[in-house]
């Protein structure tokens, strides 16, 4: 596809202005003959016998070019009418796309961007976010609750929030979802349309987007320690009119099913949802699994799987009806950050993403536990650190055949002991203030264990060291790769552990200056463990809850038992 440019296609123009003709070889230069008709039938009269007539036919011959000149005049004529007509449709098309899309700046809080590979390449992160907001008569009617309240001012909840990972040489991806429950700390933030600010409280994850899509970027970032660079956000509209562009989207569900909360009805079996019924079904909570929002992360990893193998299959992409109602939908329910602002860096995005094959998206949820004070929300789990430095560090949760990494790392290099299992005692042996909980936290963020301490050396070092005990050896190296420490530097001691000595060669930061680090390699055994990962490529049935999770006339069911109960209502997809 070609690049559109980014101002008007100009109009060419052609000079009206034309040479005088010289005469030719042997020509005389004389005055024209004048006296009109009379004095053409005179010089006619004059000339021998049939000459005129052949004379005449010659010089019609010379004043009209040939056939094939004409045809290609014609052509030529044709063609720069075409090109004009279709780079003003196209521009117009460019202009209208762009016209579309809102777009609000972000900035994680994290103080940079992705790290480049040996390669130069940098991954992109990406927050993908569902809003519940109601601020629109659609958005009332699609999501309801605006009885009495009428349409909704703000930004609302983000009930979907997904963190999206595109490896930096694009050939694997994972789509990490968080549940909105999640209990975490949410930062001191300002949305600067609204002007409503927060200095910063412990909630749920989703309510930070009431603050603006900045604060929500920042509250996943504060929260996993993954740089996020964009977002893309969309409202209940957007899922319609994207589901009805690529012609409806094909799942599966095990067992007959009534969410009476989202009006979600479907028979056992593969339905294709289009427009409301693709909504009612990605925002069923009461409808899959154990009637929770972890459920309904699973189901909707289900339809974005089944998505995503639309978009790569044949025709989809190349039919240009199909595209132009895909880019129209897309740019109409999108908000996104500056950085995607443009349709050009919207179709880059998508280009990047096109390069994974499905065999190596992994779709995963976040693993939690309960909330120790409210049992009804959650936290997340130890495994959750070993899932979130997989993502942080660039770390395939697949293979290249596309199966589950049994021992992933960053360099593809077996490591013996993962990162998550190793503890270190970090030392200041600086007079710089806060040096080793500097470094221990980075540790730490990384995917170490949180069992890793700090305090003060008992003397100062101008040389950072590693000491590790009798066979820490392994242990020590992942340390060691992973701040950039020299092999050198490392040393083994009598102790049953890991010290590490910070000395004045390393006075900021949590890499070693001029160090060939590399991310610590993180357990993706454990990252996708209770993480119901799969890949894109597989096409499986939504589980349908066997809870009583919903109620019908006030009487608790369960979805299946609702669906047969319910024989006035209407299936979702018929």
């Amino acid at each position: 596809m070609t690049d559109l440019g980014d101002g008007p296609v100009g109009h060419a123009t052609r000079s009206r202005t034309r040479g005088v003709p010289r005469p030719r070889a042997g020509e005389a230069d004389e005055p024209l003959p004048t006296g009109g008709r009379a004095a053409s039938r005179a010089a006619a009269r004059q000339a021998p016998r049939g000459g005129s007539r052949a004379a005449g036919r010659a010089a019609t011959r010379r004043k009209q070019p040939p056939r094939g000149r004409r045809v290609l005049k014609i052509t030529a004529i044709s063609l720069s009418v075409l090109i004009m007509v279709t780079a003003g449709a196209g521009w117009w098309f460019y202009e209208h796309l762009n016209g579309n899309i809102n777009s609000v700046p972000i900035d994680d809080g994290a103080g940079g961007k992705e790290k480049a590979d040996a390669f130069g390449r940098t991954p992109i992160n990406l927050l993908v976010m569902g809003s519940d907001a109601r601020s629109s008569t659609t958005d009332c009617k699609l999501g309801g609750g605006c009885s009495t309240t009428g349409v909704q001012s703000g930004n609302g909840n983000a009930d979907v929030e997904m963190v999206v990972h595109i490896s930096a040489d694009r050939s694997n991806a994972t789509v990490m979802s968080i549940p909105r429950d999640t209990m975490t700390q949410v930062p001191a933030c300002k949305d600067p349309k609204s002007g409503q600010s927060t200095a910063g409280y412990y909630g749920q994850i989703n309510s930070a987007l009431q603050y603006g899509q900045e604060c929500q970027v920042k509250t996943v970032h504060a929260l996993t320690g993954i740089t996020i660079d964009h977002f893309v956000q969309m409202d209940f509209s957007g899922v319609v009119k994207m589901s009805d562009a690529v012609g409806g989207v094909s799942v599966c569900v095990d067992a007959d099913v009534y969410d009476t909360y989202s009006h979600l009805k479907l028979a056992k079996g593969t339905h294709t949802l289009k427009g409301t019924a693709a909504l009612e079904f990605v925002r069923s909570r009461h409808g899959f699994g154990d009637g929770s929002d972890l459920g309904r992360t699973v189901s909707q990893h289900i339809f974005l799987s089944a998505m995503i193998r639309k978009f790569k299959s044949a025709g989809t992409l190349t039919n240009p009806s199909a595209v132009y109602n895909l880019a129209d939908a897309a740019t109409k329910a999108l908000t996104v950050d500056t950085g995607l602002g443009t349709v050009k860096k919207l179709i880059g995005l998508a280009a990047d993403l096109d390069k994974v094959p499905t065999k190596r998206m992994t779709f995963t949820t976040m693993q939690t536990g309960a909330d120790p004070v409210n049992a009804n929300r959650v936290v997340p789990a130890a495994a959750a650190k070993s899932l979130f430095a997989t993502i942080a560090n660039d770390q395939s949760l697949t293979s290249s055949s596309g199966k589950k990494s049994a021992a992933a790392t960053a360099t593809a290099t077996a490591v013996a002991v993962p990162a998550a299992k190793i503890a270190v005692t970090v030392e200041n042996g600086t007079s710089i203030s806060g040096r080793a909980s500097t470094v221990a936290t980075g540790l730490i963020d990384g995917g170490f264990s949180s069992g890793t301490t700090t305090g003060n050396a008992s003397v100062s070092a101008t040389t950072t060291t590693l000491t590790y005990g009798t066979g820490l050896k392994a242990e020590a190296q992942t340390v060691a790769k992973a701040i950039g420490l020299a092999s050198s530097h490392l040393k083994q001691g009598t102790g049953t552990g890991l010290t590490l000595v910070i000395g004045t060669d390393w006075p900021s930061g949590t890499t070693l200056p001029g160090g060939s680090s590399s991310p610590a390699p993180a357990d993706t055994k454990a990252a996708t463990s209770n993480a119901k990962a799969a890949t894109a490529d597989q096409s499986k049935c939504a589980e349908v809850s066997t809870y009583k999770t919903v109620s019908l006339n006030g009487v608790a069911m369960t979805p299946t038992q609702a669906y047969r109960a319910a024989t006035n209502k209407k299936d979702s997809a018929s």
